[in-house]
């Protein structure tokens, strides 16, 4: 049967992907496509064209019965299995499910599937517990050829990172295990915006005022609080008034406001000044049938603000939307994009969405940057060759102004290999900007690493080692502030500065080639954060460009006779004793 859309070029694109992915492997893979490119197109042309049976998940019944409606379109038959729609049809070839739904029911679910479909697949953790791997698990044992396909507009989550492993475009994406193998195709947002498939975001920086919440304590995930939110927001109801005010002022011709706020309690002050008959508050905590009343007149453009908290960032629809006000603090890039993404749909007269963050987030909406969490505030994305295999690597980092690479938080290359393949797997570049050197082989490994990757010895832990040496009468140990050079004839002083004014010293002399070669292996192959590493023949040569030689975090050194004798170096600490100034 024919189909009754015409897939965009990129949709038709994402689709030869898919099955040129799985004709040749059944290794789990993503497709990435900004919000509005159309993945229920993508779904519904990949399931009209199965043989077998398909399950399609995600996590809203909006999502379930969109993906639905789409595939339906074709004139096929699909079944729903989600209790927010109070449906459980699960005998059609092709289901379309709510993860919850079917966690639920998973005794329900013992057929052989072939493909399993999870939209917004970003929300897939690593955690063999969750409701996502339990079904995976479950379809696994049914099949073990089962091909797993995630769709997504933001493929990172904050705590983990990249979802996916390897890049179709020859690169990957760190070393842990991910939930998806493969990335297999991916469409930039810009894309998108200039070949006018979506509408042009409107960035404005026009705020009267801005709320802060730098002060505040982050969780691991990089989120605050409600407790500490709210404690804060309420020191500030002149800013939520102002704020509320220049948005009215700048919506007088606007067709539809979304107003995302940090708290329910925020949200209900933002609402109590916006004018009643047009405003709708929705929150986790509004019942269904009210919600689905409020979001419908807002779609009929009988309301024209919706202020809501956490629970319109996806599977949200309402194309004339062209404001979206921003009061809500959030590190994840993933949620950032997803909100700006509520205003970015084409509508008729629509000619862009006005977006205004108040919250002082500072994402790029266009580059999505690293997909790691920031080290720290400043940090910027900053570009690596790597000297290796001249990949052009992505890290955090710090240029000065000139745009010259200060320092960067790279460890590994993330650069693809076009030789062999290893267990059918792409082979990634074995360069490392920081490592950890085997003291049993010499092999480079993570700096976090516990054994050799090489010869799979144990590698002392460096907390392991200050400890040791810290109770010892005889060593010190110092956190290395700095280093300075001198150079005599051949030999070279170098002088380790500690942050309480300790010093400790060392030197190498380049007239042997053995300490010649220690020297080079400790700080000739770090040189440059490990961007351009060097092999000096001289002292000299050294102190030519010593302004790029590393220091290290902390020096250990043992008592001789008459000096200290320095016997390790710790770089790239990481460990639970404070890292070095």
């Amino acid at each position: 049967m024919n189909a009754p859309f015409k897939l965009r070029p990129y949709q038709q694109d994402a689709v030869e992907a898919t099955l040129n992915h799985f004709r040749k492997s059944d290794e789990s893979a993503v497709i990435v496509l900004p919000t509005g490119a159309g993945k229920s197109l993508v779904i519904a042309e990949l399931a009209r064209l199965a043989r077998r049976k398909i399950l399609v998940l995600t996590h809203v019944k909006e999502l379930v019965e969109q993906n639905h409606a789409k595939y339906e379109s074709y004139g096929l038959e699909g079944g729903v299995f989600s209790a927010g729609l109070k449906r459980k049809e699960r005998h059609h070839q092709v289901t379309f499910a709510s993860v919850q739904s079917v966690s639920a029911n998973l005794d329900q679910f013992r057929d052989e599937y072939s493909l399993l479909i999870i939209d917004e697949c970003h929300r897939v953790s690593g955690e063999e517990t969750s409701q996502y791997q339990r079904i995976i698990e479950l379809l696994r044992e049914q099949n073990d050829s089962l091909k797993v396909l995630g769709l997504t507009a933001t493929p990172y989550r904050l705590a983990m990172g990249w979802i996916y492993r390897y890049h179709y475009r020859g690169f990957v994406r760190g070393e842990d295990d991910k939930p998806f193998q493969h990335c297999i195709y991916e469409l930039p947002l810009s894309y998108m915006i200039n070949r006018g498939y979506l509408t042009k975001p409107e960035l404005v920086n026009a705020a009267v005022a801005q709320y802060d919440f730098s002060a505040l304590p982050q969780d691991r995930f990089g989120e605050y609080a409600e407790k500490d939110v709210n404690q804060l927001l309420s020191k500030h109801k002149r800013v939520t008034r102002a704020i509320t005010e220049q948005v009215m002022e700048l919506a007088a011709d606007r067709q539809g406001v979304m107003i995302f706020a940090a708290t329910v309690e925020h949200a209900r002050e933002i609402t109590g000044y916006l004018p009643e008959h047009e405003t709708a508050l929705v929150t986790g905590a509004t019942d269904l049938k009210d919600r689905d009343l409020l979001i419908r007149r807002f779609k009929q453009r009988e309301l024209k603000y919706l202020v809501n908290v956490s629970v319109l960032t996806t599977g949200f629809d309402a194309p004339h939307v062209d404001f979206i006000a921003i009061l809500r603090p959030t590190q994840s890039v993933s949620l950032y994009q997803q909100i700006v993404g509520r205003g970015l749909r084409l509508d008729e007269g629509k000619r862009d969405c006005l977006v205004i963050d108040y919250a002082g987030n500072h994402v790029n909406l266009h580059h999505p940057e690293v997909g790691e969490p920031k080290p720290n505030p400043d940090s910027e994305p900053v570009q690596m060759f790597c000297p290796g295999c001249g990949f052009a690597n992505i890290f955090w980092g710090k240029a000065d102004d000139d745009g010259r690479v200060i320092e960067h938080y790279g460890r590994r290359c993330q650069g693809l290999l076009e030789v062999a393949e290893q267990d059918g797997r792409p082979q990634q570049c074995d360069y490392r900007f920081r490592f950890k050197e085997c003291p049993h082989c010499g092999a480079e490994n993570d700096i976090a690493a516990r054994n050799c990757h090489q010869c799979h010895k144990a590698i002392i832990d460096p907390d392991d080692q200050l400890r040791d040496a810290l109770k010892l009468k005889d060593a010190m140990v110092i956190r290395c502030a700095g280093i300075s050079l001198g150079a005599d004839g051949s030999k070279l002083r170098i002088t380790y500065h500690g942050e309480d004014g300790e010093e400790l010293n060392e030197s190498f002399d380049f007239s042997k080639p053995g300490q010649r070669t220690v020297f080079n292996r400790i700080f000739g192959r770090r040189f440059a954060n490990g961007q351009a590493p060097k092999v000096f023949s001289s002292a000299d040569t050294v102190l030519e460009c010593q302004a790029l030689l590393p220091a290290p975090d902390f020096v250990i050194a043992r008592k001789q006779k008459h000096y200290w004798q320095v016997q390790e170096r710790v770089f790239d600490y990481r460990g639970s004793f404070r890292k070095a100034y």
